[in-house]
């Protein structure tokens, strides 16, 4: 591998484009409203500016040099690996993309009438036929627009569920101490109380502290299998059959799904329901914020509460149409369908696969996790927090624990430290119960020649935290950004846009 050139500190000089502009330039110039423009007169009084917009003044030509080169700052899957941990940050293909952006999809409106969005609602109806085939479940709904989103939509189900039964006393939600962050957070919002559940020395949930947690309370349990340590929980159908004996449902976070698809079915082992992220498994575009798809899927028991709309098929008229009619549904949590250009894309990559494809992909992943965690956790300085020879599903975590006592490089510095490899950092600091952590997931997508690169490149910074441990201060040095001021970012943030004059106030 080649070592990071620190002689050429490769900087990009992108000023705020506030801070090229030059007065009377456009990259636009609109008609003037007429007196009688419909537009000018639909707008009320009262919520008309009074002054023009303070728009930056740039050609198009400016314009358009300033955010290629913007583009050209950012890492993304297309120019290397990203090994995030729990966010399966996988290829997505670019035949995706293009079925994506067939007109008929992209431009459809989402209040066109039924009949004039049928090739729509088919291929939304024939991913739900796809992903309860793979999950095992018999209902399910595309309008999470997020994991965390599903995980809400999830336990609001349960929460109807109960009160169906006049049970309102269940207010406890179990969840394990390597849970995301996401799943307490959604069981607060859904109104109950959190119980947590800790793990035993191999990293699975521990059946004694389980069977103590549970009670008349209990409304249910959320489960990531394979956990965020990448390891299954062996014990699920024990653990599903507890919480179903104490009266409870059972989630399946399925954020991790790509370590199970295609070998066993959720719905399997017991489980009551579960999210897909379908921009992580079915390898669509994420991060930022989105796009995202939580596609959330259901046994019989939680059907009737699904959300509205749901798409349904009349065989006879060779139709499909949006059905309301289901009085105990929870409602819209989303806006009309769902993200339908994540669904699209995730549809033509199963479509594309095919069964025995996801399955392979599944496979692959898993030999490529383990593969990796057996060259990473061979290198001095770095440890494994269970016993390396529990297989690994999906992904890993190792620790910098003896790096940090030894040099003070702790996990953060390894992280920016990769960034000069061309290597996007691993999700670290997570789980909570792993102290220095570096969670790593390769996903199906990397060659064995990746695979080999990243761990050399562990084994250099392992090397320069013991020969030259100041490097890492300075770390990233061939990045577009100097090392950031985090603790000013997390104290004095900008939040709004402002001009360039604006900014030299401030400052």
């Amino acid at each position: 591998m080649n070592r990071p050139d620190l002689t050429h500190q490769a900087r990009w000089n992108v000023p705020l484009i506030t801070e090229i502009r030059e007065t009377g330039k456009r990259c636009y110039i609109p008609r003037p409203f007429e007196a009688e423009d419909e537009t000018e007169v639909a707008i009320p009084e009262n919520l008309r500016r009074k002054d023009d917009p303070r728009l930056p003044e740039v050609s198009e030509l400016e314009l358009v040099r300033h955010v290629v080169r913007l583009s050209q700052m950012n890492y993304g899957v297309d120019l290397g690996p990203i090994p995030l941990g729990s966010c399966t940050m996988k290829y997505n293909p670019k035949i995706n993309e293009a079925i994506a952006r067939i007109p008929e999809f992209a431009l459809a409106h989402p209040l066109q009438p039924e009949e004039t969005v049928q090739g729509t609602l088919k291929a939304m109806w024939l991913l739900e036929e796809s992903l309860k085939e793979l999950t095992g479940f018999s209902g399910i709904s595309l309008q999470p627009a997020a994991g965390a989103h599903g995980e809400l939509t999830g336990v609001l189900m349960i929460r109807a569920y109960h009160r169906s039964r006049g049970a309102d006393d269940r207010d406890e939600i179990l969840i394990p101490d390597s849970a995301h962050g996401t799943n307490p957070a959604s069981a607060a919002m859904a109104g109950y109380k959190v119980v947590e559940i800790p793990s035993n020395e191999e990293g699975r949930i521990d059946l004694e502290a389980l069977e103590a947690a549970l009670s008349e309370k209990t409304a249910g349990m959320m489960i990531t299998n394979p956990n965020t340590l990448g390891i299954f929980e062996t014990n699920i159908l024990k653990i599903n059959e507890m919480i179903h004996e104490a009266g409870g449902l059972i989630y399946l976070d399925g954020a991790n799904f790509n370590g199970i698809m295609g070998v066993v079915k959720p719905a399997d082992m017991g489980f009551d329901v579960m999210h897909i992220n379908l921009h992580k498994t079915f390898s669509t575009p994420h991060g930022g914020g989105g796009p995202g798809s939580g596609v959330v899927l259901v046994n019989q028991k939680l059907e009737p509460y699904l959300p509205v709309p749901r798409i349904k098929y009349d065989k006879k008229r060779d139709f499909y149409n949006l059905s309301y009619d289901y009085p105990e549904s929870i409602g819209k949590i989303h806006g009309y369908y769902g993200n339908v250009g994540v669904i699209i894309r995730a549809l033509a990559y199963i479509a594309r696969m095919g069964g025995t494809g996801l399955r392979d992909a599944c496979i692959t992943s898993v030999v490529n996790a383990n593969y990796l965690m057996k060259k990473v956790s061979a290198v001095e300085g770095l440890e494994l927090p269970q016993d390396p020879a529990i297989p690994r599903k999906h992904e890993f975590v190792a620790s910098s624990v003896p790096l940090e006592k030894k040099t003070g490089v702790n996990t953060l510095k390894i992280a920016k430290r990769l960034l000069d490899y061309k290597i996007h950092a691993p999700t670290i600091y997570f789980p909570l119960i792993v102290h220095e952590a570096l969670m790593v997931e390769p996903t199906e997508s990397e060659s064995k020649k990746t695979l080999d690169e990243i761990a050399e490149a562990f084994k250099q910074i392992i090397k320069e935290a013991k020969e030259n441990p100041e490097i890492f201060e300075s770390a990233p040095t061939t990045t577009a950004s100097y090392k950031l001021d985090e603790l000013s970012l997390a104290k004095k943030p900008i939040l709004t846009a402002k001009m360039a004059d604006d900014l030299e106030k401030t400052h």
